[in-house]
């Protein structure tokens, strides 16, 4: 890299700042006039022995003394997990104004799919029909047989709660 002093130096001051590689990158092309790949910004920066600075890590709020932490608030180094929804999520209950059946059928193979701990298929309420699976890390998936289909957002949470009865019954 044949950068003068002076350009060397406003590296060295934009590190200080706390600018990321990439914005340094987009500094050096803009006032400097330098084009330099992401790779010979990284080799510069390392060549003139400086470290990035790190972002600080987002405090938590403090909690007020005397107060209990609102309820559902992640505890300070605690991650909070999404809970699974409540059969109550799904809209108003039957016979209240504005209620909607969400009706999603859930059955289980009785022989898992290939690379899956569990797998079956999911009739949701439109009729469309897709297979989904659970993997050894967890993860599931849907695979609907219409290419392209979503299905509605009501209907996934019916289908969770579903998959869920259904894994209880068998022990998972």
């Amino acid at each position: 890299m044949n950068l003068d002093d002076l350009k060397k130096h406003k590296v060295a001051a934009w590190i200080e700042e706390g600018l990321k590689l990439s914005e340094i990158q987009n500094k050096l092309a803009s006032e400097l006039g330098a084009n330099l790949t992401y790779m010979e910004v990284r080799l510069l920066v390392n060549e003139l022995k400086l470290m990035p600075k790190d972002q600080p890590p987002p405090q938590p709020t403090p909690a007020i003394a005397g107060q209990p932490p609102s309820e559902g608030a992640a505890l300070p180094g605690e991650e909070r997990l999404e809970e699974p929804l409540a059969e109550e999520a799904l809209g108003a209950a039957p016979g209240e104004p504005g209620a909607r059946a969400v009706s999603v059928a859930v059955s289980v193979d009785r022989v898992a799919r290939p690379g899956a701990m569990v797998s079956g298929s999911v009739t949701f309420s439109d009729g469309n029909t897709a297979g989904w699976y659970l993997d050894q890390m967890g993860r599931l998936g849907i695979v609907p047989q219409q290419t392209g289909y979503r299905p509605a957002p009501q209907d996934l949470q019916a289908f969770q709660i579903e998959l869920q009865k259904e894994l209880q019954k068998l022990g998972f």
